[in-house]
Order: C-alpha cells, then structure tokens, then sequence
C-alpha cells in the first residue's frame, strides 16, 4: 500500500510540475518553496511510516527526481530553480522524520 501511495504521489508530483504554464515563473516566492516541500513530505511519507529501512534508502532517489524534475521543466515551458530542489530535499528530510515518528507511535499500538 505505502509502494503503491509513494508512487501515485510521484505521478502527481511529475504532472503538475512539468505541467506547461502560460503565464510567465513568478518570481520567488516562498509559497512555492512550501509547496515543493510538502509534496516531497507526502512523497516519502508513507514508506517512512510503513518502511523506515527502505525509505531512508528512498530518500536520494527521491531528491534525485526533484533534481531531474528541475533539469527537464525548461522543455515544459517552466523554469528551473536550484532553491525549488533545496525546498524538495528538505521535504525529504522531514517526510522521513514525520513518518519514523508516525510509525513508532503506530507500532507501539
């Protein structure tokens, strides 16, 4: 089930940040840095939760899929920004404490 949520979430997460924009980036904001941030929460969350050996071993692999999302949106019409990925991997970082924490209090149940 966690596999199954990690992976839709990275589906949505492809979609709406390679998704073409009409309108020009808009300059920094940190709305869209918490935006990047919570989406790599939930991206680990779940196998944190379920899995904490495999999502620590997940993590990389998913700061890498920021960092390929943010190479590759330059072709989708969208801008690149190293500040966006820094958001991801901070994401990461706390999705899997969040879910080591939600895990244990759900074990000890």
């Amino acid at each position: 089930m966690a596999r199954a949520l990690t992976l839709a979430l990275a589906l949505g997460i492809l979609i709406t940040t390679l998704w073409p924009s009409d309108a020009p980036p808009p300059p920094f904001t940190l709305r869209d840095k918490v935006l990047h941030f919570l989406a790599f929460a939930a991206l680990i969350l779940p196998m944190a939760v379920a899995d904490p050996r495999r999502a620590l071993a997940l993590a990389p692999a998913c700061i890498a899929f920021g960092a390929a999302i943010e190479i590759i949106q330059p072709a989708f019409g969208r801008g690149a920004e190293w500040l966006d990925l820094l958001a991801d991997a901070l994401g990461v970082g706390a999705g899997l404490f969040a879910g080591w924490l939600m895990g244990a209090v759900l074990r000890r149940r």
